[in-house]
């Protein structure tokens, strides 16, 4: 009597290697075009500053300008503009990277943090900005991004987000001392806000829908 036939090792064992090559592999392919977006942003960002100085400034017009009508296209168009070189040197580093650990969820969550977060800041800055200012910068991105980062672990109950946020804090979370009202030229309420967006993006994203009363939760076959 033939025993049972044998299976050959390279076909019965797994590789972990290749299984972490092709894990790393889907990820970066997730990841890769949130990533372009924000080297887009940053592009425009440094473009645009570029241009604001050949135009000796009159671009800052375009930012948010609280209590007027045609004031709310700045929510579009403050990211993009900076009060010089200095400023957008300021906000480069802290935008690439919290962006990019952002973007690592994807393109269509970097959109989406994005969008709640700019909507939300540049409505702060607009309701409650000083009405003989014009609010511009990423910073109000930038505080965004935090904070989602910062608390999106908690919402999605997620242990690896949780320490990631950690970290995040350790290097950036004096960032946050931004949201205070220390000083003229010093758009606090776009801080303070992009951190409610990004603090909204989060809950957005990862809260859980409540149940319908009177549904059944878990399996609905009945072993009888």
């Amino acid at each position: 009597m033939s025993g049972p036939a044998s299976i050959p090792p390279s076909r019965a064992l797994s590789h972990p290697a290749g299984d972490r090559d092709r894990s790393t592999a889907k990820a970066f392919a997730v990841s890769r075009p949130g990533l372009v977006a924000v080297a887009v942003m940053l592009g425009a960002q440094w473009t645009s500053e570029a241009a604001d100085v050949v135009l000796d400034h009159r671009l800052d017009a375009y930012g948010v300008r609280p209590h007027v009508l045609v004031g709310l296209r700045g929510i579009v168009f403050a990211p993009f503009l900076h009060g010089g070189f200095g400023h957008l040197i300021g906000n480069t580093l802290p935008f690439a990277v919290l962006g990019a650990l952002v973007a690592l969820g994807g393109l269509r969550q970097f959109l989406s943090v994005t969008l709640i977060v700019g909507v939300v800041s540049g409505l702060g800055m607009w309701i409650f900005g000083s009405s003989n200012e014009v609010h511009i910068g990423a910073s109000g991105l930038v505080l965004g991004y935090l904070a989602y980062l910062l608390v999106r672990g908690v919402f999605a109950r997620n242990i690896r987000q949780i320490l990631l946020g950690i970290v995040v804090a350790f290097f950036y979370g004096g960032l946050l001392w931004g949201v205070l009202p220390t000083g003229r030229g010093i758009s606090w309420e776009g801080h303070l806000f992009g951190v409610v967006g990004g603090t909204a993006a989060a809950k957005a994203t990862f809260s859980s829908p409540k149940p319908r009363r009177g549904a059944v939760i878990g399996p609905t076959d009945d072993p009888r």
